[in-house]
């Protein structure tokens, strides 16, 4: 099966409406362009709120059933007929999820992922809104072939992608919203890339990652305890191939849609031959697990 991804960057602003206006463009644009499997950012609805510490922020999180974005994109992903995976912030009744609802080509939810790895760094403070993932890692069986998502944070952890390639996943995605590391003082966006590039070359599967682009700033007020900050985010969304080969790639700072297509029966025959999975000796890694 010949298969089409695409990955979308841009610009996030506080305005939800505006957002998934922007999303659907884009979306539209990319299955004008023949792709079949496509990937937006992380928590792409807003600004990226995990910036700062507010409790009224809490009150951003729907249910999966009330999501505008996930309303939204059911109905785009039947019209289109292409598969979409969306991140959102999910409530299920008092605990918060951060969350990918996955749409087949017929607007089908098929389900949602929770965010397993949860970040909790300056300007990255993920712990204060978002409980760690229950559902552990899935594989999804869409119309354009059997797919895994992780979220961001994930995509530092082997064990997220190797995990979702033992469970048959011909293509791995990450809906992101990372940049700089003010504190840190380190462009880590190479260091970001080539980790994927390894869970690509390791598991002989293709991996789609989607950043967004902007200056996202934090003003200081009484509810963020007077915080002043702000965040480059540095896109440079990209797709490899299954030998973790860049095939695609967005720069740092536009808005852009890049796209791959991939032969999935000629990468399921590539696993196979190396002999990657045939010689896992699993018995002999119960140290990972301590």
């Amino acid at each position: 099966m010949e298969v089409k991804v695409a990955a979308i960057q841009f610009a996030c602003s506080s305005d939800v409406n505006e957002n998934i206006e922007k999303a659907d463009k884009a979306v539209r644009e990319a299955s004008r362009n023949g792709a079949n499997i496509i990937l937006l950012s992380e928590l792409f609805e807003r600004q990226y709120f995990c910036q700062e510490r507010r409790y009224e922020y809490y009150d951003f999180a729907k249910t999966l059933e009330e999501n505008d974005a996930v309303i939204h994109f059911s109905k785009l992903a039947k019209e289109l007929q292409v598969v979409i995976p969306v991140s959102f912030y999910e409530k299920d009744g008092n605990v918060l999820y951060n969350s990918v609802a996955i749409i087949d080509a017929d607007g089908t939810v098929m389900g949602v992922y929770r965010k397993t790895h949860i970040p909790d760094d300056h300007f990255y403070q993920e712990k204060f809104y978002f409980t760690p993932g229950d559902t552990g890692f899935k594989v999804w069986n869409t119309k354009f072939g059997k797919i895994g998502v992780g979220i961001c944070w994930d995509q530092w952890f082997p064990e997220c992608a190797r995990a979702m390639a033992i469970d048959g996943a011909q293509i791995l995605f990450y809906p992101t919203a990372i940049g700089s590391e003010p504190i840190l003082d380190v462009d880590s966006s190479g260091h970001w890339m080539r980790v994927m590039q390894g869970h690509a070359a390791a598991n002989l599967v293709p991996v789609v990652a989607a950043n967004r682009i902007g200056i996202e700033k934090v003003e200081p007020c009484k509810e963020n305890g007077m915080q002043s900050s702000s965040l480059r985010f540095f896109g440079n969304s990209f797709i490899t191939d299954n030998t973790g080969a860049i095939v695609a790639k967005a720069s740092s700072d536009t808005e852009e849609i890049i796209y791959a297509s991939f032969d999935l029966d000629a990468i399921d025959k590539d696993r196979l031959s190396w002999g990657l999975f045939r010689d896992r000796r699993p018995q002999e890694y119960e140290g990972i697990l301590r």
